[in-house]
Formats: C-alpha cells, sequence, structure tokens
C-alpha cells in the first residue's frame, strides 16, 4: 500500500494542476502561486513541512536551508518547478507544475523561494 501513496498524490497532484490551468488560478503574485501550488508540500515557510509532506516518499526541499539552496542554479530550480524532480534528478514525488504556471509566472517563483534563506 504504500507504494501507492504517492502514485495517488501524483494523481492528484497533476488533477490539481490541469484543473488550476483550466480555471484560471495561478496569479501573478509569486506569494500567491507558492501559496496555492507549493505549500501543501513545502510549507508556508518553506520548510518542507507542510500538511502534505507526511504523504511523500521524499521529504520535500527545506527552502531554509542556505547551504542546500547554494548548491541550486535557478535554471535547475525553474526546470524542478515547470518539468518536475525527476527532470533534475531529484524525486518524483515533486510534480511537473507546467500545466498550471506559465514561464514567467515560475520565473517569479524562483527568488521567492530562494528568499525563504535568511543569511
Amino acid at each position: 500500500m504504500s507504494r501507492n501513496v504517492p502514485v495517488a498524490f501524483l494523481g492528484f497532484a497533476l488533477t490539481t494542476g490541469l484543473l488550476i490551468a483550466a480555471c484560471g488560478y495561478a496569479h501573478a503574485d509569486p506569494a500567491m502561486n507558492f501559496k496555492i501550488f507549493c505549500a501543501r508540500c513545502h510549507g508556508q515557510n518553506g520548510h518542507g513541512d507542510g500538511p502534505d509532506a507526511s504523504t511523500l516518499s521524499t521529504k520535500p526541499k527545506d527552502f531554509a536551508d542556505c547551504s542546500s539552496m547554494a548548491k541550486l542554479t535557478d535554471a535547475t530550480i525553474f526546470k524542478a518547478i515547470k518539468d518536475g524532480g525527476a527532470a533534475v534528478g531529484v524525486s518524483s514525488d515533486m510534480p511537473a507544475w507546467s500545466q498550471g504556471l506559465s514561464d514567467n509566472q515560475i520565473k517569479g517563483l524562483v527568488p521567492y523561494v530562494r528568499a525563504f534563506c535568511k543569511k
């Protein structure tokens, strides 16, 4: 059954992404997009402790971990959001949001998630 949880979550995430795209829930405001698309797994403060995090096989990225975030290029973060975690060699639990967010909206999320790291 534990193998079905990530599959079920992925199905939920993909369906949600398609519905959001169809209904136009994505915003120009990165904070709102983070809340809608990212916080369920990454948490409101980006620590990887959102309400859905415990259902995943891999803990979501902690954006407040400055040493970990320093290793990621902006292009890698963009690709992970757009094409999903597997596209950048991390967990496939991270869904692709290309159906729910435009490239410009994803570009807006990159500095937003970086801002969780407070040096």
